[in-house]
């Protein structure tokens, strides 16, 4: 899918409308759920958040893609170059050119992109995490960064600070609770996919959890779905749940055509760890996912909450 730092000089990149469709198609191919939720957006904000999802995915799959073993610290330091040059509005590559486009609609700060990729760089000499508070950081890095890009795109509801009496409070921006649920969701992928993860020798729950539940790294790599693994799996799910119940208290906060479409997605994903549960934990040998019309039935209560909250 990638083909990063090859000079483009020589031919004329996608045009803004073959980009954002770029993006699109890698935003349906690698979020199927993430994806559902963008069709309840307007067009405009759908297309943009299409472009932030493909820089995202393509900023991944330098460390976990099939580019990831020639991936080096030199490689991310170009690819931070190249986030420079979107920024500067010169797109080095086709799908730049969507992003480009959705900076001049909807400025942001370049921080949290920056923020992304050291992520990345975490994930290339580090394949184990002591403690939450190393992988709070991570995920924040890797995913809370993408809760602070949507919400410039979604907006903010400004009508209840037009009243005289209100005229002088600072309207509240949501990102905290954007940043939590782009935690939430990332630790909702860590315990769905830690047999992948473990098969790449990799370990996201924290080593001192683990141990508290009596389970070891061994264990963990052998797939051993006993009591210890369940009790300690029920502990990673409450914790994740936690930070989309922080999430949700935002929403209000958000532009009323953005409510439902973030109600929808947070309810989505949540459901992988139902999906979990169902499966009884053992996500070594099983797959969680939400299933089709388990998805269709969750966006009339996502479209009810929307409009309550």
């Amino acid at each position: 899918m990638l083909q990063l730092y090859k000079s483009h000089s020589m031919r004329t990149l996608a045009s803004t409308e073959e980009a954002y469709q770029l993006c699109r198609q890698i935003t349906a191919k690698y979020a199927k759920t993430f994806y559902l939720g963008t069709l309840l957006m307007s067009q405009t904000k759908r297309k943009a958040i299409w472009a932030i999802y493909a820089w995202c995915r393509r900023t991944d799959e330098l460390v976990d893609g099939s580019v990831a073993a020639i991936t080096t610290p030199e490689t991310l330091e170009r690819w931070e170059q190249q986030l420079e040059s979107i920024f500067a509005g010169s797109p080095v590559d086709d799908s730049d050119v969507a992003l480009v486009d959705t900076l001049q609609r909807f400025p942001m700060d370049i921080q949290p992109f920056r923020d992304m990729i050291a992520g990345q760089r975490m994930d290339l000499y580090r394949s184990r995490y002591e403690t939450f508070e190393e992988l709070l950081l991570y995920c924040y890095r890797v995913a809370g960064t993408v809760g602070l890009m949507s919400t410039s795109v979604m907006g903010v509801d400004t009508s209840q600070y037009t009243a005289p009496w209100n005229q002088d409070r600072e309207i509240y921006i949501p990102k905290e609770e954007a940043i939590a649920l782009g935690i939430a969701n990332q630790l909702t992928n860590i315990l769905r996919d830690v047999g992948e993860d473990a098969n790449r020798g990799r370990i996201y729950i924290p080593l001192e959890e683990l141990a508290l539940f009596n389970y070891t790294e061994q264990d963990l790599l052998q797939g051993v779905c006993d009591r210890r693994w369940c009790e300690l799996m029920r502990f990673q799910i409450q914790r994740a749940r936690k930070f989309y119940t922080q999430a949700e208290m935002g929403i209000s906060a958000l532009s009323t055509d953005a409510r439902w479409p973030i109600w929808a997605a947070l309810m989505l994903y949540r459901q992988i760890l139902d999906a979990i549960e169902r499966n009884r934990y053992d996500v070594f040998r099983k797959r969680a996912y939400v299933s089709t019309p388990g998805k269709l039935l969750c966006l009339p209560l996502a479209w009810m909450k929307a409009q309550v909250f």
